[in-house]
Parts: C-alpha cells; sequence; structure tokens
C-alpha cells in the first residue's frame, strides 16, 4: 500500500472500526497502540501491523507522513504533544483532553511549530447539516441525539469512558460537540453565554448519562442541543431530531430520516434522508488522505475544536467541574 506512513494511536476506541477500511486503503499503516493488544488483534491482522501496548514507541518511528489520535481522553494531549514535537501531522479525536487548558494548549504547540491537525467533526457536510442548511442562517436551531445506555462502553472494550478522569465528562463531552460544532459553523458566531443541566439519574454512572445545554450567541442566536445515554441497547442504535430556523424557512429531521422544509411563504418539501453518522467516517478518512499534503485545507481545524468545547467544559465548571463527573 502506498500513502503516507501511518500510525494509529489507542486503537481500541469504538469509532476505528468505522475508519478501517478507509485507513487501509488509503494509508501505510506502520503500527498501530494499545494497552490491551487482544482488543486491536483484527485491526492488526486486516492492515498487516503490529501492535504496540506503549504508544511511544511508534511516534519514534523513521518518516512518518500522519497518525491518528484516539484512547483514553485523559491521555490525548501527551500524544498529541509528542507528535507535533516530531512535526508529524495528526487526525485527533474530540474532544482532545479532558479540560480546556489542555485542548488550548495542543492547538497553540500545533500552530507554533506549523503542524497540520484536523478533527472528525463528521456531521458537517453530512446529510443532516445539509437538510438544516435550507434554512440558512440558523436564529434558532434544536438538536437531540440519545444514544444507547453506558454499559456498551464496557462492552466495546472502552471501559474508561465510564471513569470520569479518564473521560472527563459524560454524554456531554462525548456526543454534544458535534452538534455545537454545527449550529458554530452554520451561525458564523461563537458562544457568548451558555446554561446547562447535567444528570446521572437514569443510569447512576460515574458520568452523566443527559445533559442539555443551552447557548446563546452575541447577536442572540440560540441552540438547544440535548444528548443522552438513554436509549435502549438496540439495532436502532440510537434516537435523533433537529430543527433550524433561518432567514430561509424551517427545517427538521427526525429520528426515521424524514425530513420538511418549510419556505418563509409557507411551501414544504419532504424527504427521507440517511442520519445514521456512522458511514460519514469512511469520507472523512478520504479527505484526509486527499488533503494531508496542503495541510488538511478544508477540513475542520483545532482552533474550531477549541470554540465547540469551550461551551461544553464551561457546562461541566458550571456544575462543580469534573471530578467526580457528576453534576
Amino acid at each position: 500500500m502506498s500513502g503516507p506512513r501511518t500510525i494509529i494511536l489507542g486503537a481500541s476506541h469504538w469509532h476505528v472500526p468505522l475508519y478501517a477500511r478507509a485507513i487501509g486503503e488509503e494509508h501505510q499503516v506502520l503500527g498501530i497502540s494499545d494497552e490491551d493488544a487482544s482488543l486491536v488483534r483484527g485491526l492488526s491482522q486486516a492492515w498487516n501491523a503490529p501492535v504496540e501496548a506503549d504508544w511511544r514507541r511508534l511516534v519514534d518511528l523513521p518518516d512518518l507522513g500522519l497518525a491518528y489520535v484516539f484512547g483514553p481522553h485523559n491521555g490525548m494531549a501527551e500524544k498529541c504533544l509528542a507528535l507535533i514535537e516530531r512535526g508529524i501531522p495528526f487526525v485527533v479525536e474530540k474532544p482532545l483532553g479532558t479540560s480546556l487548558a489542555e485542548l488550548s494548549g495542543v492547538r497553540k504547540a500545533a500552530e507554533a511549530a506549523g503542524v497540520p491537525a484536523t478533527v472528525p467533526f463528521v456531521q458537517r457536510g453530512g446529510p443532516t447539516d445539509r437538510w438544516l442548511a435550507k434554512a440558512g442562517r440558523p436564529a434558532y436551531q434544536r438538536a437531540t441525539f440519545i444514544a444507547g445506555p453506558p454499559s456498551r462502553y464496557l462492552d466495546n472494550g472502552n471501559p474508561w469512558m465510564l471513569d470520569p478522569a479518564a473521560a472527563g465528562g459524560g454524554c456531554l463531552a462525548n456526543l454534544a460537540p458535534h452538534f455545537v460544532d454545527l449550529f458554530l459553523q452554520r451561525s458564523k458566531e461563537s458562544a457568548e453565554n451558555v446554561d446547562s443541566r447535567l444528570s446521572s439519574v437514569m443510569h447512576g454512572a460515574g458520568v452523566e448519562d443527559h445533559a442539555s445545554l443551552i447557548m446563546t450567541t452575541a447577536s442572540g442566536r440560540e441552540a438547544i442541543i440535548e444528548v443522552g445515554y438513554a436509549f435502549p441497547g438496540s439495532p436502532l442504535k440510537r434516537y435523533c431530531s433537529y430543527t433550524s430556523a433561518g432567514e430561509a424557512g424551517f427545517a427538521s429531521v427526525d429520528s426515521d430520516g424524514s425530513a420538511t422544509f418549510t419556505t418563509l411563504d409557507g411551501a414544504t418539501e419532504s424527504a427521507v434522508i440517511d442520519v445514521d453518522s456512522d458511514p460519514l467516517y469512511d469520507p472523512f478518512v478520504r479527505r484526509v488522505a486527499q488533503t494531508l499534503e496542503n495541510g488538511f485545507r478544508g477540513l475542520p481545524t483545532l482552533a474550531q475544536l477549541e470554540d465547540a468545547m469551550r461551551p461544553i467544559w464551561q457546562a461541566y465548571d458550571d456544575h462543580g467541574g469534573r471530578e467526580d463527573g457528576r453534576p
């Protein structure tokens, strides 16, 4: 396989299988790291790449062209800084750390060193985003995304997601960044005021299983984002729904993909779209490969990740910090 000499750090992350085919086709994988090699044997075989328990052994390989950073959130910043020190471009999963300070430190280091980095905000440009964009620049937007129970992280080899010290938080830190980002990108503003509610009532885990975030921009544009781990374990995987009201009309998308857009003069169009975000990871990897040489031009930046995470970390701080992951 030609393509950039690539390493995958923290490869047991539950999103990695969604990247796997495209990574194998677009990159030359030299090695993958995970503390538990048994969890990534399938990837190792698929990519014909050795597994290292210590990710540091991989970042010292010669002539690396690219790295993907996954794994527990409390180790992400260290991995990114090591890559920056060696001048290796990287893709990093949100939230990149367990605090805004960690993320900001990585962003500043990457900018100072001129090391390209991007983030898989895969909902951008996806079917839901494109449909909501019919409404124009949003005055009011709402996103609800309720994923399966937190026990799934015990089943998929990522129990650290239920440890607030390792994950930094629960459903808000994990699920909300995509939808905060969509609103900020379409509104072309930053969050000025933030209100929030966090709850662990349903599952009683160490991290919250339901959260609501209300963001208002300086001009008064508003987004309401509801996320949770409240959906049962099911082939349906999740419940989701979205609305956006803007200068061109009102757009909505329901969990079954049914979508409507009503113009300001009252005309309505309908369609059925794919609301499953899983298929969006494959084209993201291919765009990474296409844009690597020009510094990931057009893909999400660390500065945009920082903008999206700022109201989220503020919400945790408003509820007493993240020492125990609870409100």
